[in-house]
């Protein structure tokens, strides 16, 4: 039996609830996990070319070479979009398309590609949100340093520029970088990403470098976008839960280095005193060159909130017994923590799951979106990624039943509902995602799309998920 507060189902299974008017209801996409046509028309390589094309790295050796094969699609694509009556659509331009070195000559054809999609957008009355960076460095980036070299920012402000230039009279809004903590912590420090490396003093220099490009990237944006368009940055923001002795200290932790290592100095103008003091151990920061925060700490129209999962986390002094018990004497070489290698521990948060095996926990996006409000009251929010990847079955008539998709779409918006109602400016929300992809290391063997996307004949099938979601978007009532 279903209990009820005054806020609604216990369970965050509320229907019936009202949007509020102008609410965006949008889907997302990434270049390298939907586009395909990774050598046609000009197209340089990227680091997740590189990273996929090396064998142990993602799933089955799959590679973004066809991926949904988006670029040749994409007006069958953005026709299903209008279908769905979606109101926005976020999508990310790849570096490499543009400027295939990542410096110097720039591909007109791969400028043309994202005039014809924007257009497109505005043609059928959705609205582009353009993401300039989506992980896709260009190679030849990397191979000259990556984003721990400081030259890496001075050419994505260059990058900016020119995409400003051309498409800034008709994108709705800019979007610098999606979830930099993952380029930097899981490119360079962890290494389960694009380009790889197992360095954790390289990962904070790329934390740093983000940031400036971030601000440098709205710079340019501001002084080439001849429209009036809006601008923001993507954050994959860390809801922890703490457990043991020190739940305080490692809530802390977590939050400093996943959180506040990109709000602070975006939002603040300032990295966080706890977070160098933590990381002292890794770096210097003398990295951080002066004017730079300044140049960080660009005024934003809008903040994007990506929003998953849980974590839970332990702190230990010295070892933690997991690590003693499998023969460690510090946590293993370049974590995605650095600073902490050794002293936090994650553990398994209680479920239901995914099938990425994340827990299942609306009431995390809505404690997200209340403590923004409380930390940045003047900032408007969007829900720039929120879904989940199952195991999905096609039925003998074609159809997908993802009723697991279904209710986790609608216990996250009963979320996002609530927080609107507990005063929170949230200005929309993007499901995540429009369509099966490549779902980096991965490959294909993880679905989060709203519409199937058969990778034997790339035929597109409008799950159940998705006809729930065009009804929402339709009428902004969530719907029974």
């Amino acid at each position: 039996m279903t209990t009820h507060s005054a806020a609604g189902n216990a369970d965050y299974r509320d229907r019936g609830l009202v949007f509020p008017a102008g609410f965006t209801f949008g889907s997302a996409t990434a270049s390298y996990q939907v586009e395909g046509a990774a050598t046609e028309d000009g197209r340089g390589p990227s680091i997740w070319d590189s990273f996929s094309r090396t064998p142990g790295k993602v799933w089955n050796g799959d590679t973004g070479d066809i991926a949904c094969d988006h670029y040749h699609r994409w007006e069958a694509d953005l026709d299903l979009m209008a279908e769905l009556g979606l109101g926005a659509y976020r999508f990310s331009i790849a570096w490499p398309r543009v400027i295939p070195a990542g410096t110097g000559a720039v591909n007109p054809a791969g400028l043309d590609f994202y005039s014809r999609l924007v257009d497109g957008l505005l043609e059928r009355g959705i609205r582009p949100v353009a993401t300039l960076y989506h992980w896709d460095l260009p190679q030849p980036l990397e191979d000259a340093g990556g984003w721990p070299a400081r030259a890496t920012a001075d050419a994505f402000e260059r990058y900016a520029e020119v995409v400003g230039g051309a498409l800034g009279d008709r994108v709705h809004t800019w979007t610098t970088l999606n979830e930099p903590w993952c380029s930097a912590y899981l490119g360079y420090g962890q290494g389960g990403h694009a380009p790889g490396r197992h360095e954790p003093a390289a990962a904070l220099t790329a934390v740093h470098h983000l940031n400036l490009a971030h601000g440098r990237a709205i710079q340019a944006l501001r002084a080439t976008s001849t429209g009036d368009p809006e601008y923001s940055v993507t954050l994959n923001f860390h809801v922890a839960r703490g457990r043991g002795d020190r739940a305080d200290e490692a809530v802390r932790r977590v939050d400093a280095l996943t959180n506040r290592a990109f709000t602070g100095p975006m939002l603040r103008g300032a990295y966080p005193a706890d977070l160098l003091e933590d990381t002292a151990s890794v770096t210097d920061w003398a990295f951080v060159a002066d004017g730079d925060l300044a140049t960080i700490a660009q005024p934003l129209d809008v903040l994007g909130v990506n929003y998953y999962s849980t974590v839970t986390v332990q702190m230990w002094d010295g070892v933690s017994p997991k690590q003693q018990h499998d023969g460690h004497k510090a946590a293993p070489r370049g974590t995605a923590w650095p600073g902490s290698d050794g002293v936090l521990e994650f553990l398994e948060p209680p479920g239901p799951y995914t099938a990425m095996g994340w827990n299942i926990a609306p009431e995390g996006l809505e404690e997200l979106l209340v403590s923004l409000r409380g930390q940045f009251p003047d900032q408007p929010l969007m829900v720039t990624e929120n879904g989940a990847a199952f195991d999905d079955v096609v039925e003998g008539d074609g159809s997908v039943r993802d009723a697991e998709r279904l209710d986790y779409l609608r216990r996250h918006f009963t979320a996002a509902h609530r927080a609107l109602a507990r005063g929170v400016d949230l200005r929309g929300y993007f499901v995540w995602s429009l369509l099966d992809n490549f779902e980096w290391g991965y490959g294909y063997a993880k679905r989060f799309g709203i519409v199937r996307v058969d990778f034997d004949t790339l035929e597109r099938t409008v799950k159940d998920s998705g006809a729930w979601y065009a009804q929402l978007a339709r009428t902004g009532v969530l719907p029974d």
